[in-house]
This record gives structure tokens, sequence and C-alpha cells, in this order.
């Protein structure tokens, strides 16, 4: 068993709470979805509550429903890897958190010129984490953020929106999915 797995054993009675689980298996679903409209060549952006998600972008959502119906049955049959995307804020986090504990502890109680001199070796650092942070990222997307076993979960129902961004008057289009676990 490896550390992160042992770490995922040890917060199992937190990330197994059924509000917490309603909102992995939400968020599992939803990148499920969305890498099937993105092989579809659709672009979207998501974000899961504990009663569903929501996508953003221009989709139809005849395209977003058989998405669903598709992820939802592929996810029932066994295709878990589906729930972890490449994409997730998680991986985002996870490299913006490590870089700036590199930066942190790379540049801290220097003076100025000294860290002008660590410079070259702060620039190697971060490259590193931008390596090493993608597959720390989707490993904590499986063992914590999503999850593939999508239970008893069923499709309650899809509507589409559109709003406009406050500052530039763009519209935007939403599809908010409601689940329920059965």
């Amino acid at each position: 068993m490896n550390p992160m797995e042992r770490l995922a054993e040890y917060a199992e009675p937190v990330t197994r709470h059924p509000y917490i689980l309603r909102v992995r298996r939400n968020h599992g679903l939803e990148h499920a979805t969305i890498h099937i409209l993105n092989r579809r060549n659709y672009k979207l952006s998501g974000r899961s509550s504990d009663s569903g998600f929501v996508l953003l972008g221009e989709v139809p959502t005849e395209q977003v429903e058989s998405a669903l119906v598709e992820a939802l049955s592929r996810m029932k049959a066994g295709e878990h890897k589906l729930a972890v995307h490449p994409n997730c804020g998680t991986n985002l986090v996870t490299t913006g958190f490590l870089a700036t504990v590199v930066a942190f502890f790379g540049f801290a109680g220097r003076g100025i010129r000294r860290s002008w001199e660590r410079f070259p070796t702060m620039m190697v650092a971060m490259m590193a984490v931008v390596l090493l942070s993608m597959p720390l990222g989707l490993s904590l997307q499986k063992h914590f953020t999503t999850a593939g076993d999508l239970g008893e979960m069923e499709l309650v129902s899809v509507t589409r929106d559109t709003k406009t961004l406050p500052f530039n008057g763009k519209q935007v289009t939403l599809h908010r999915v409601v689940t329920r676990q059965g």
C-alpha cells in the first residue's frame, strides 16, 4: 500500500461521511461527463455539490443528457477511472500549494541579493513542482475529492440556463444536473 492509499484509509471516516461522499460521487460523475463531452469536442468546466453539479460551457442540452447517461452507465459498470480528470481544480490547487511552499522556503530569510543568487535553483525547483504536482493531484482526486463508485446514484434532472457575466456582459450557458442517492 502506497503512502497516499494509507492516508486515504486513515481519512476514510471523513471521506465516507454521507454528505462528503455525495459531493465526491457528484464530482466523479461531473468529471466522467466532461470526459465524454471533451471527446465530442466540447470544452467546459464544472462545480459539484451534494445535490449534483453545474456544467459551464456552450453545449446542447441533448448532448449533456446523453453524456450523463453514458457516464453513469459506464461508471456503474466499473469504469471508475472516469472520475479523475487532468483539468480538475484539485490539480491546480495542488500545483499552487506546492509552488507556494517551495518559494516560501526557498526565498525565506534571505536578502534580495541572496534571493537573486538562488533564482536559478528555485526555477528548477518550480519546474519539478509542476511535473510532480500532476500525478499528486490525480492521486488526491482518486482518493479524496472524487469517488468512482457511484453507489445507487440516480439522475433526477438536467436544466439549462443562461447567465450574463457582470463585467463584460457575455452570456454563459449553465447546465444544472441534479442527482440523488437511491
